[in-house]
């Protein structure tokens, strides 16, 4: 290969029938890279109840360790691609797949919320410099349909590690202990590893420069937007609530934080911007958001990206802390749901000769608010009810349908050579969409039960001494054994214990239901940026009219 960058990411023509050969060992090594990474975030809420039992933490600090993730990824990604360009794709590869094992047998030997956090930053870090280098390595080794198969697998993969985690991660909770799922995936990275030495060499880029100041005006943006929605139901949405560290006249300083981030962000692209017309280069090359269309896309993928990651919260939590049922049922009860997505994400290619992007994303994003609007209206208390497996099979199907279309409309409009600026934009919308996501789950659906809880009070005849007591210092999501072991220690006689008890069953309820329906509405809203995808059927474009068309 030579050094330039058009190049270096060209497969020789004098390989091309050893590459036909052994088509599969690359793509099978990027696969078990990314499943690597979804074991992770897919393990944490599978086992929500025995991690926050182990480590003395509330069900809400397992959304926050996947926020914390999903932050740092999302900071570094556009730094980690730069890098890939600079010391090489496959090094980086190599280096960064054993760094995010290391960080999988810490979280497995952790003791406390603590070193459940600093495990999550490492495997963020790792995952930070690894995410842009499966893209490249893709474009390098695939061309045309091959290449749309390839980014449909890899788009699929994190929902066929979420259906395999669930059910092993389960299974592993529910009879030994949630920390051999990541001590297992430290293993898995050593295999990587040693793997990936089967992988095509790409050779670096020269002259490449790291943008310092964009990478720190876009990691700044990204952790105070994050932070400050992650941290609205520990400080408030507007008023500052007790535990906040700081107010200004009474304003809580999560909206503050969102503020200066959005801020910083617009100065980011700003100085991005004018960074280019200087001739120099930015920290993501401008061209691959250079058209309405691709902008549309990028927000479609922030949306479908959020709901799949807020879906995956409240089905464990409902599961679990609702019907009070082990991991392995939880896992039992979403790989439909996971199993859906993964076949989408496949199988959708096959539209793409027929009908256009814009058609497709329509017709997925009203398939995900369908499908969450049926959850949410029928959601009970036996999970085996056929109207929510449906429900959860229909969004499944849009959601992975969704996901390899955005994928495939961003790599089609840009040149081969911004492979690495793509995957490290789509690492930033996934991980953006899945703290979002988390998030949102987390905050709504315990703010929801907050309301709920209120509002069942009200009309209950519990004493008012007792009403304090029985909300704690903070609300959040208990089983009734948790709760009815709580208000045995309070004044509460045993028919109001049993009173509260079915109080707070209704209110789960009623907040997790009105959670789903809200998910459903940001699913039907999303429509209005899918009308502006591309209306082109890509087998009637050549590559350069498609690239034309971005």
């Amino acid at each position: 290969m030579s050094e330039t960058a058009g190049s270096a990411i060209q497969p020789s023509s004098g390989k091309t029938a050893d590459m036909a050969q052994s088509a599969w060992i690359p793509l099978l090594i990027i696969v078990l890279a990314q499943l690597q990474m979804g074991i992770n975030v897919n393990a944490l809420p599978v086992s929500i109840g025995p991690i926050a039992e182990d480590l003395l933490t509330p069900t809400t600090a397992i959304a926050t360790a996947l926020v914390i993730y999903s932050l740092v990824v999302a900071a570094c990604v556009m730094l980690g691609a730069k890098l890939g360009k600079m010391i090489g794709e496959r090094r980086v590869f190599q280096v960064a797949v054993l760094a995010h094992g290391g960080s999988m047998v810490l979280m497995a030997l952790a003791t406390d919320q603590r070193a459940m956090n600093v495990a999550q930053v490492i495997a963020g870090i790792a995952a930070a410099a690894l995410v842009p280098t499966l893209v490249v390595l893709i474009a390098a080794n695939y061309r045309g349909r091959q290449q749309e198969t390839a980014l449909g697998v890899l788009a699929a993969v994190p929902a066929l590690a979420s259906a395999l985690t669930f059910v092993v991660a389960g299974a592993l909770a529910t009879a030994f202990t949630w920390r051999y799922s990541f001590g297992l995936t430290g293993l898995l990275a050593a295999a990587v590893f040693i793997l990936s030495f089967r992988l095509k060499p790409v050779d670096r880029q020269k002259g490449m420069q790291i943008d310092v100041v964009g990478w720190l005006l876009s990691a700044a943006s990204l952790a105070l937007i994050l932070f400050g929605f992650n941290s609205i139901g520990d400080w408030g949405l507007f008023s500052a609530e007790p535990d906040a560290p700081f107010s200004i006249v009474g304003i809580s300083p999560s909206p503050l934080l969102i503020l200066i981030g959005l801020i910083l962000g617009q100065t980011f692209f700003k100085w991005s911007r004018k960074r280019a017309e200087a001739g120099r280069q930015p920290l993501i090359a401008m061209e691959v958001l250079d058209s309405s269309e691709e902008r549309n896309a990028v927000i479609c993928f922030l949306v479908a990206g959020s709901l799949g990651p807020a879906a995956s919260f409240l089905i464990p939590l409902y599961i679990q802390i609702v019907q009070d049922r082990s991991p392995l049922f939880t896992s039992v009860a979403i790989v439909p749901y996971a199993i859906a997505i993964a076949a989408a994400a496949v199988l959708s290619v096959r539209l793409y000769d027929r009908i256009p992007p814009r058609q497709i994303g329509i017709v997925s994003f009203l398939m995900v608010a369908a499908g969450l609007a049926l959850v949410g209206m029928t959601v009970a208390n036996n999970w085996g009810n056929p109207s929510v497996i449906l429900g959860l099979l229909i969004v499944g199907l849009g959601e992975g349908a969704l996901l390899t279309l955005l994928f495939n409309v961003l790599v089609s409009a840009s040149p081969k050579e911004l492979a690495g600026d793509v995957g490290a934009l789509r690492g930033v919308a996934n991980n953006v969409s899945s703290a979002l996501g988390g998030a949102f789950a987390g905050v709504f659906a315990v703010g929801l039960l907050g309301i709920a809880l209120a509002s069942g009070f009200n009309a209950s005849t519990l004493p008012l001494e007792l009403r304090d007591e029985m909300t704690y210092k903070r609300i959040d999501f208990v089983t009734n054994n948790q709760l009815e072991e709580y208000l045995s220690e309070t004044s509460a006689t045993a028919r109001q214990v049993t009173e509260a008890v079915k109080l707070n069953e209704d209110a789960r309820l009623r907040a997790l239901r009105a959670s789903f329906i809200v998910l459903a509405g940001i699913a039907l809203l999303a429509v209005i940026p899918a009308s502006g995808l591309p209306k082109y059927v890509p087998d009637e474009l050549s590559a350069e009219e498609i690239v034309g068309q971005g």
